[in-house]
């Protein structure tokens, strides 16, 4: 019986390194690929190798190396009588490379122990691929606000490390909205979600950031995710720095900017005629928005948010509450027509702009709307057309989801072809859809948004 369990053992390990060994080469060939600079530097060393030789034999007047050639050059006489120059030149090279990859193999495993993160299985190999096709990717602009905005950055991050969200700073309810009148900062809360939706250890961090306090004299209901960026608003003197530097220590992949640094405060002109004040009012206040303003009207734009709109490739508007967290950025006249100019070109080619339109409509915003007035409410708002594509789900929600948002006059919305081709935009159909099974509720999926939004820039781009 031993011996059998020992014969046992000894398949095994034969069949794991039977496996592993395909797997370890295939590792090894990837330093060849194209882009990282490996095969270049190799050569180079090799070169180098060759010159300090070359020169240790310049300064010794090639004494003691011309004895040690005359010594190789016995052996290898030797050797060559013995076994013919055509078996053992092909040995000795082999010998050759397989000391060289064992020598590469051992520095790059011994970096590798030392740069992968604790727990980590990725080979450093996949990391550096990982990080240059990141790179490399399209420079992507997101823009809007509240859950949408971070679900949409969720499933681009694996695109692109080239994004750049720019946010609303219009919220004035919950923990934002505490913080923005006892301290007189700017609302944080879209920020810190863009922020931890773009950071690498995102699980962890989101739970960090959006933990919320149960107890405490004037902690209740905040986040910890505000504390933090308010904390280093202080520190660093304004948002903006605050942010930069929150990114740096988050590591998160691409950027974060808020629309305009000034304390932007909605309006909204109802049909009943009624104008309700504040952002967290206009959807409480339940009527027919026929205007959206903002006080200061014209509020001036981030400058590096500019400058990522005028370098950018792709251009991504919402999803998100179409009043509350979309339009408050394109009431920043300079980010709006930065957007048209781009949509239409011009001194530059036209770049691909599009809307990814709401799955249900909003109670309070967009009750009955149809996928046309969302269109139109926005070239309304921004008096130009701002996009030439309107992203929306193709297949309708469950009848259990249907039920739960009809309890709360939310309903799908409807895409009105006819109407939507008159407005001079493309259609873009996919299913982009995520359904809770329990709860009914109905969110974009980040990564079904993400491929089909880059698949059609590819498209677009061509």
């Amino acid at each position: 019986m031993p011996f059998v369990r020992f014969k046992k053992s000894l398949r095994n390990i034969k069949q794991e390194s039977l496996h592993r060994a395909p797997h370890r080469v295939g590792q090894w060939f990837k330093w060849l690929a194209p882009g990282l600079f490996v095969k270049r530097w190799l050569l180079l060393s090799a070169g180098g190798v060759v010159l300090v030789g070359l020169g240790l034999a310049i300064w010794v007047k090639l004494t003691p190396i011309f004895y040690a050639l005359q010594l190789i050059q016995d052996i290898v006489g030797t050797i060559a009588n013995v076994v013919p120059n055509y078996v053992s030149g092909p040995l000795v090279l082999l010998l050759g490379a397989l000391l060289i990859f064992w020598g590469q193999t051992r520095t790059v495993g011994s970096i590798t122990e030392v740069l992968r993160p604790e727990g980590g299985e990725e080979e450093l190999i996949d990391v550096l691929l990982t990080h240059r096709r990141l790179h490399r990717g399209p420079k992507i602009v997101a823009i809007g606000g509240g859950t949408g905005l971070s679900t949409l950055l969720r499933g681009l991050k694996a695109y692109s490390a080239n994004i750049t969200a720019i946010v609303t700073v219009a919220d004035d309810g919950g923990s934002s909205g505490r913080l923005r009148r006892e301290i007189g900062v700017l609302p944080p809360g879209d920020i810190r979600n863009c922020l931890a939706a773009l950071a690498s250890e995102e699980k962890l961090l989101t739970e960090l950031f959006q933990y919320r306090f149960q107890a405490g004299d004037g902690l209740v209901g905040h986040s910890f995710g505000n504390l933090f960026l308010t904390a280093m608003s202080e520190i660093t003197g304004d948002l903006e720095r605050a942010i930069a530097a929150s990114s740096q220590v988050l590591a998160i992949r691409g950027q974060v900017f808020p629309a305009t640094l000034s304390d932007v405060r909605l309006w909204a002109e109802l049909a009943d005629g009624r104008r309700i004040e504040g952002e967290s009012n206009i959807t409480k206040a339940g009527g027919c928005i026929l205007k959206i303003g903002c006080t200061p009207a014209e509020p001036p734009a981030l400058p590096k948010a500019l400058q990522a709109i005028n370098e950018a490739d792709y251009i991504i508007i919402g999803p998100g509450s179409l009043y509350t967290s979309v339009i408050p950025n394109l009431l920043v006249p300079e980010i709006a027509a930065a957007i048209a100019a781009r949509c239409k070109g011009g001194k530059t080619p036209p770049i691909p702009c599009i809307y990814v339109c709401n799955v249900m409509t909003q109670p309070g915003e967009t009750q009955g709307y149809t996928v046309s007035d969302h269109i139109r409410a926005i070239d309304a708002a921004c008096g130009q057309k701002l996009f030439s594509a309107v992203l929306v789900h193709r297949r309708t929600p469950s009848e259990k989801s249907l039920r739960r948002y009809a309890q709360e006059n939310s309903h799908p919305v409807f895409l009105d072809r006819d109407v939507v081709a008159r407005l001079g935009r493309r259609i873009v159909l996919a299913n982009v859809m995520d359904e809770d099974e329990e709860t009914g509720l109905v969110r974009h999926n980040p990564q079904a948004l993400a491929q089909v939004l880059l698949r059609w820039y590819g498209r677009a781009h061509v």
